[in-house]
């Protein structure tokens, strides 16, 4: 596969959710794209639809959620069309998973070898020798100490931290052109979080694989992402540089979130609050979504729905900055 192609490229997706009382649209036209060495931060309220992003990459919808509309390209090949039994190849060979809680990646009643050895024979030739010598290459690499010994050890038997260290060994034991990791420092402590941040960015680096870093927190996007993504209900109402949708927001929501975060060394009266809350999936207005919530919407923002328009720095899905709100 050509070095050029990007890791993940996502266009046009839509996915739905059939009901008694009629369709729920979870993602409506999302389009992303990331690269190979690089981290694209997707940040978002709950409900925003960004694990659910996540989860349609991986092909992991919950019944009866599935793809209206669009496609999913890994490194190339189109996923979003295979059957289970071919996602299931494309999971760990070519896309990796980091979740939140590392128990629910890691099975309690299996060393973390085992499962590590299970993984990289899996998706490749090794024999168990040298997947073991692979497996504790790995755990090293993501900085277990005395990885010869705690290759035999339980998942109960290491810290938090130290456990998604584990998962993220495992997300790269099948070599994925990309790694989803959703939520994957919520569950840890301040320093851990940082350790395993700046862990992500450097095996980002030497591996070359793109990174989909799902997350609420803007900290851990400032400090790890390269790029980010920002969605409101289901769309992706923002993308850009990092440091271009932190310091120079287009989208009102965007500033709103900026806003809201203290900066350290400035003294403010109080912070930027956005009033209201997520509409519903089955309560989504029309035009933008956002319009009950904005100061700025006028009469078009209640009646079109804005299109994610490319400009200098990235892409931006607002009127404001497409023909005026009148």
């Amino acid at each position: 596969m050509n070095s050029q192609t990007p890791a993940l490229e996502v266009k046009g997706l839509s996915v739905e959710f059939p009901t008694r009382k009629g369709i729920l649209t979870a993602l409506s036209d999302v389009s992303l794209t990331v690269e190979r060495g690089e981290i694209l931060g997707v940040v978002g309220e709950s409900g925003a639809g960004k694990s659910m992003t996540g989860m349609a990459v991986l092909g992991l919808l919950e019944p009866p959620g599935r793809i209206a509309a669009g496609e999913i390209r890994i490194g190339g090949q189109r996923t979003d069309n295979l059957s289970d039994a071919e996602m299931e190849t494309v999971r760990g060979r070519m896309v990796g998973a980091i979740f939140q809680d590392p128990l629910t990646s890691l099975n309690p009643l299996f060393s973390v070898g085992q499962q590590l050895i299970e993984t990289i024979r899996l998706h490749s030739a090794r024999d168990r020798a040298d997947a073991r010598a692979h497996a504790i290459g790995l755990l090293k690499q993501v900085g277990i100490p005395g990885a010869d010994e705690r290759i035999d050890h339980y998942p109960h038997q290491f810290s938090g931290g130290m456990r998604q260290r584990v998962v993220i060994a495992l997300a790269l034991a099948g070599n994925p052109q990309l790694i989803i990791a959703d939520e994957p420092t919520t569950a840890l402590d301040v320093s851990i979080q940082a350790q395993i941040t700046t862990l992500l960015r450097t095996l980002c680096r030497e591996h070359g694989a793109g990174v989909m870093l799902v997350t609420h927190d803007m900290g851990v996007i400032a400090e790890t992402a390269d790029r980010v993504a920002v969605m409101y209900a289901g769309r992706v109402i923002e993308i850009g540089l990092v440091e271009e949708v932190l310091n120079k927001p287009k989208h009102p929501y965007t500033r709103g979130l900026m806003g809201s975060i203290p900066a350290l060394g400035a003294r403010v009266e109080r912070l930027t609050q956005i009033d209201g809350a997520m509409p519903r999936l089955n309560a989504i207005p029309p035009g933008c979504a956002f319009n009950p919530r904005c100061s700025e919407a006028g009469t078009r923002c209640r009646q079109v729905r804005p299109a994610l328009v490319a400009n200098a720095h990235g892409s931006v899905a607002c009127l404001v900055h497409d023909g005026g709100v009148a």
